[in-house]
């Protein structure tokens, strides 16, 4: 008699998103897994687990009933279903229901330019798009261009009804759970089916969008957790302090946008960790400390631009903040400066720093004391914490020359970082030639280029388009920017390459003044030459030629800072800055 195995749930069972979705139901049912602060009216919403998986479940129903949402298969993604919203529970629920049934969720981003935002959608084909009420506008005003693709659009907001407009398949996102069942039995699928597309924000040229399956978001998921499990804490750490809540008891919030790069992964890893997670709709400096306190918030993730937003909030010192503990920082480097001035502020904050990107998903590197390190003061440990850090469990990281040969391990040699691992997009949807740009050699190159030092650890040195070429030198602008922001004075700092007649280009450095502290365009060199030159860690020549004071240094749709912006917009800040070229004599 033959016996039969069952290798799909054993050997061969799928790593799928709903593992993570159905663990807080079972363990804490009745427990507030959900918080959510609409940040126009201030009024909370909470849910508990139970509560939370019946809405996803219903919401699912209303996908395959209601809208005719299809599966996908392995290398056939399902049908896209577009997300124009922030960080409300809706958009959690969506994060789960769409990719459970098969289909794949394309989070926008509601901050790119209207021509990139439209374009994302056509070539995405999104088949229905869920919207919040605030981002109505933006949907509106690209209405005319977009309405021969998507046949649904499904209206968010705490208000009951619909708004007047001339929208046509519109209903709202309440009436389409209302009658369905709230429980779902979700299917098996195979792990390869697509979960999600995500856009890049399209810097050069028209946006490129990344596809990932369930088994890399839960591969990425994974390692990210077992990363946080083997992180040593170096002994000036309050991680250890008696009342700190970390691992299930951890309250993170969620405040990078959830339509960038999985909102940093963590819409996966707070729910998988069933941990309470705070919702803000979206980022403001009054709301984020109120939920802090509110909440007693554990754990949230920033742009260096939010950072220094709360630098310059100068309500800070009326909210009680002490629950916040750790601060990861992406999307640029940390300036060591800005690391130091927030713990200053508030003494149990530990901030550091990680790098990533959309077509990663994004966690790939981040700073991580090593087991020997732990002793070591503060001071060097933040020297540590500073930089861009070590590759997350589970991926292969290399910085590599012209040659694609490993730069020596020294501090100072430059070169591409490439990436190889289970969760790093396999291409571009829908461009093999965009794909090929990238992975070659067996390798994805990444764009940015790093030094390593003699413990491993990668330094974001720059972007290749962003160095400055001056003469046969190249000057990393990210050292420049890292070494500006050190300053009391400094809240802010970019430094971009402009034309240079004799040197081909030379260093522009804008910079934002704290307030309530004063500071010139001579204070700056003065600053980088006691600093940077007299110690060593620049010369004499990678001083900037121009220094412009100005509150206006552009951001990208995600915070971080804008070069190609303020190239294209060149004149306007040359107006404004001063020659400082006579320090370099």
């Amino acid at each position: 008699m033959e016996h039969r195995t069952y290798p799909e749930f054993s050997t061969h069972y799928p790593l799928l998103l709903t593992t993570f979705m159905k663990r807080p139901v079972n363990l804490y049912p009745d427990q507030i897994g959900v918080v959510y602060r609409n940040h126009v009216s201030g009024e909370y919403a909470r849910f508990t687990w139970l509560q939370w998986y019946r809405r996803t479940s219903q919401l699912a129903h209303a996908l395959v009933n209601k809208l005719g949402i299809k599966a996908g298969t392995p290398g056939q993604p399902g049908d896209r279903v577009g997300t124009m919203a922030l960080n409300t529970h809706r958009h959690l629920e969506l994060y789960y229901a769409v990719p459970c049934i098969g289909a794949t969720l394309h989070p926008i981003n509601v901050r790119l330019s209207h021509e990139h935002v439209i374009y994302t959608i056509r070539h995405a084909q999104d088949k229905v798009i869920f919207v919040d009420d605030t981002v109505m506008p933006l949907l509106e005003a690209i209405y005319d261009q977009i309405k021969d693709v998507v046949q649904m659009v499904v209206y968010m907001s705490d208000k009951p009804g619909l708004p007047q407009t001339r929208i046509q398949n519109i209903v709202t996102y309440e009436s389409l759970l209302a009658d369905q069942a709230d429980v779902y039995d979700w299917p098996y699928l195979h792990e390869d089916t697509n979960a999600t597309l995500c856009y890049t924000t399209g810097t050069t040229g028209q946006p490129k969008g990344a596809t990932f399956t369930h088994r890399q978001l839960y591969l990425m998921t994974l390692h990210v957790m077992a990363m946080q499990s083997v992180s040593n804490t170096p002994n000036y750490d309050a991680e250890g302090a008696p009342g700190v809540r970390l691992g299930e008891n951890a309250v993170p919030m969620l405040n990078t946008p959830m339509f960038h790069i999985h909102g940093w992964g963590a819409p996966f890893t707070c729910v998988f960790n069933a941990q309470k997670i705070v919702l803000p709709g979206t980022f403001t400096v009054q709301g984020f400390c109120e939920l802090v306190e509110r909440e007693k918030v554990t754990a949230v993730g920033v742009v260096p631009t939010v950072a220094a937003m709360l630098l310059e909030y100068k309500d800070f010192d009326k909210y009680d903040l002490s629950s916040l503990v750790r601060v990861g920082v992406g999307g640029g480097a940390l300036p060591l400066g800005l690391k130091s001035k927030l713990e200053k502020m508030l003494p149990n904050f530990r901030v550091s720093s990680g790098y990533g990107m959309t077509e990663t998903a994004p966690s790939t590197i981040a700073s991580f004391v090593k087991k020997h390190m732990v002793d070591w003061s503060k001071e060097q440990l933040d020297e540590v914490m500073v930089k861009t850090g070590l590759p997350i469990l589970g991926l292969e990281i290399d910085v590599v020359d012209e040659h694609g040969k490993s730069v020596p391990h020294d501090d100072q040699s430059v070169g591409e970082i490439v990436i190889r691992g289970p969760w790093v997009t396999e291409q571009y949807f829908k461009a093999p030639e965009r794909t090929a740009e990238v992975w070659y050699g067996g390798w994805f190159h990444t764009g940015d280029i790093a030094k390593v030092d003699a413990e491993g650890y990668i330094v974001i040195a720059d972007r290749l388009k962003d160095v400055i070429r001056s003469g046969a030198e190249m000057v990393p602008t990210v050292l420049l920017e890292n070494l500006i922001s050190m300053a009391d004075f400094v809240l802010e700092a970019m430094v971009v390459g402009v034309p240079d007649p004799v040197w081909g280009e030379k260093p522009l450095a804008l910079v934002s003044v704290r307030p309530g502290y004063q500071g010139n365009e001579e204070d700056v060199i003065a600053f980088l030459t006691t600093h940077g030159v007299d110690t060593g860690k620049i010369t004499r020549w990678m001083l900037p030629k121009l220094v412009a004071i100005t509150q206006d240094i552009p951001k990208t749709s995600v915070g971080k800072y804008n070069k190609k912006a303020v190239r294209e917009q060149l004149e306007k800040f040359l107006a404004i800055a001063k020659d400082v070229s006579h320090h370099h004599e």
